[in-house]
């Protein structure tokens, strides 16, 4: 994908055409995103609005917003599509030393929306490797603190001596989950983030976690590529189940491995 394509090149005549929505506007077939060899492969629609039924629109049809600022409000829905099957979930031996220590600690804690607006406000600002700028602009900020105040974007957060250290904040519909972005401010606080939504998802009955895109660091902790045909069966089997209450409890580290918290 193309994160700093411009409006210019969005319009040219020689690229392929491109729908631009008006707010409310529904969403065109996703078969219709632009393929691999386009300078945007993925990019499906312009224009649009950011409200929450849009949004839910789009995520329940596999789309979501990425745009940098100044640009038009751009939707993907690439193919394929990195996904991680929670079953999947690498646990590196240096990983669970950590999280059993993190898990041993009285001074930290796993907090499910505790604070989702400084979460993604701390995503906003973190560095990303081969990225110049933020997709996460006020706008968009905006529109996904709406999200998670009617229930459908949540944040969760990694708490150190009552400072928030990490965390990550992600959309749900049903048990369908979407992953946005992720921090840290400690070393893996990220992946302590990352390790305590996929033990929610696995107590919970959920199997996959939407990661939009193909990372060498998303790849290491199991996530993979698969089909858009594949991921849009994932997601329309969890929209139809029951959403589960999102909350944190410490017996939940027992979904990462099989017996009791032990060191070794």
């Amino acid at each position: 994908m193309l994160h700093s394509v411009g409006y210019s090149l969005l319009m040219s005549s020689q690229l392929p055409s491109l729908a631009w929505l008006e707010p409310g506007q529904d969403f065109p077939p996703v078969r219709q995103a632009w393929g691999g060899n386009s300078p945007a492969s993925g990019l499906l629609a312009a224009g649009g609005a950011l409200d929450v039924d849009t949004l839910r629109d789009a995520y329940s049809h596999g789309i979501f917003p990425w745009f940098s600022e100044g640009q038009p409000i751009l939707w993907w829905s690439p193919d394929p599509r990195m996904v991680l099957d929670v079953a999947e979930f690498r646990l590196h031996p240096s990983l669970k030393k950590t999280l059993v220590r993190f898990s041993q600690t009285p001074d930290c804690e796993i907090r499910i929306d505790s604070d989702f607006e400084q979460v993604i406000r701390a995503c906003s600002s973190s560095p990303r490797v081969e990225q110049a700028g933020t997709w996460i602009v006020p706008d968009m900020m905006a529109a996904y603190i709406n999200l998670h105040q009617t229930g459908f974007a949540h944040s969760v957060e990694v708490w150190i001596e009552g400072q928030l250290m990490g965390g990550l904040y992600c959309v749900a519909l049903g048990q369908s989950v979407f992953g946005e972005s992720m921090f840290s401010k400690a070393s893996n606080a990220s992946k302590i983030a990352l390790a305590a939504l996929v033990g929610f998802c696995r107590h919970h009955g959920i199997r996959h976690i939407d990661c939009q895109q193909n990372t060498k660091h998303l790849a290491s902790l199991g996530a993979r590529e698969i089909s858009r045909d594949l991921f849009l069966k994932q997601v329309a089997y969890g929209l139809i189940q029951q959403a589960p209450v999102w909350q944190f409890d410490a017996l939940l580290w027992q979904e990462l491995w099989p017996s009791k918290l032990t060191s070794t």
